[in-house]
């Protein structure tokens, strides 16, 4: 399955009451950058992380977000929602980004992502867009976007085909993760079954469950 990016985006520094951070700043404002963008295994380079404790890291270095799901929320609220407007730094078309299945590979440019959990909504995220319900909305709608880790470094940039790669086999997606977190406990036990989720989340699952904890996979 192939896509494309729609455009790669890279943070505006914010301060603002709303923003996690205890210095008051946020990175959630990301817009269009020009020309092509280098990807490092630690995030994306030129882009701003206020909270690393919460944010950032090799298992959410990148966070995609697909123009489909944006332009639901855009035809929900009656506004525009142009490209990193979730904080997103690919935005993507004709990625099934809530389909995603944990571990499987995209191939951009001359990087290599894997798919690793879905994003969590945040106070941050509500205030940005003004919305005082919307962690409650966005954990309705399901469609979380997914963070990545690098596997190979390289460069991305806009237009870049997006190809899917080495699909896993066990089948846990993005959607499911997410729906198992937020609602729908009976899937939990699915996430175990998932090599690629980020250990953290996996030892969050098994505390959930009350199993003990095991060998990272």
């Amino acid at each position: 399955m192939t896509g494309k990016v729609i455009s790669v985006n890279l943070a505006v520094v914010t301060e603002a009451e709303w923003a996690g951070d205890a210095s008051g700043r946020s990175g959630i404002d990301k817009r269009p950058a020009a020309g092509r963008v280098s990807i490092r295994f630690d995030g994306v380079v030129g882009d701003f992380i206020a909270e690393r404790a919460h944010h950032g890291g090799p298992d959410q270095a990148v966070y995609a977000y697909g123009t489909e799901d944006a332009d639901w929320w855009a035809a929900e609220l009656d506004r525009a929602v142009p490209p990193g407007r979730f904080g997103e730094n690919l935005t993507t078309h004709g990625v099934d980004v809530t389909g995603a299945v944990i571990g499987e590979q995209w191939a951009i440019g001359s990087a290599l992502l894997q798919v690793t959990k879905p994003r969590t909504p945040c106070r941050t995220f509500a205030g940005f867009w003004a919305v005082p319900d919307l962690i409650k909305r966005f954990a309705a709608r399901a469609a979380p976007g997914a963070y990545l880790r690098v596997l190979r470094e390289g460069e991305v940039g806009t237009d870049d085909r997006v190809e899917v790669r080495d699909r896993p086999a066990h089948g846990v997606t993005i959607g499911e993760v997410f729906r198992a977190l937020h609602g729908e406990p009976e899937l939990l036990p699915r996430l175990l079954d998932a090599p690629g989720l980020p250990e953290p989340l996996r030892e969050k699952v098994r505390r959930r469950l009350g199993v003990a904890s095991g060998p990272p996979r």
